[in-house]
């Protein structure tokens, strides 16, 4: 199975979390791409998909994502496994923390039927609302806040990647 991941990155932190995982998974991870240098049809090229987005202003997305996202139009991902991972503040956005990623889950997911992995827990984020949840107790993905729980971050992305490579059937240990 190939994996890659597809990140948008404007600060360098969701850039950042992308090479902590491509360090993480090893020889895993085929490629590391930020979309802004990547084509639609480029998501075709592996089975897992690992797509990390930032929250910006009031629940917007990323610019990279925000450019690349129309251009999936047409784009059939059926058999593909997708996790995401989403960088977000929620002291200052409280009421739409990691909304880019719920979005970007939201227009995947009509992209024929890709299998979503990596679902996350709510638990140890405070934060009022969000379009990144898949029900009450959980996100799409893992929730990432440099800003205000950056202490967090590592263990939580090491979690995470155990849970993919567990979902996705990978054998290797990450």
């Amino acid at each position: 199975m190939s994996m890659a991941i597809f990140y948008g990155s404007t600060t360098g932190n969701t850039e950042g979390a992308a090479q902590r995982m491509k360090e993480l998974l090893g020889d895993c991870v085929a490629d590391v791409v930020d979309v802004y240098k990547a084509k639609p049809e480029d998501l075709l090229k592996y089975d897992i998909l690992l797509l990390g987005i930032s929250t910006w202003n009031v629940g917007e997305l990323q610019a990279d994502w925000d450019g690349f996202l129309p251009k999936l139009a047409g784009l059939d991902l059926t058999g593909k496994k997708v996790a995401f991972f989403g960088m977000g503040d929620a002291v200052g956005y409280p009421d739409n923390y990691l909304d880019a990623m719920g979005e970007l889950w939201e227009t995947i997911q009509k992209l024929g039927s890709p299998e979503l992995i990596g679902i996350w827990p709510t638990d140890g984020y405070e934060f009022d609302d969000s379009r990144g949840l898949l029900d009450d107790t959980h996100f799409v993905g893992l929730g990432l806040d440099d800003d205000n729980q950056w202490e967090l971050t590592e263990e939580r992305i090491q979690a995470w990647l155990a849970q993919v490579v567990q979902e996705a059937g990978i054998v290797e240990s990450a």
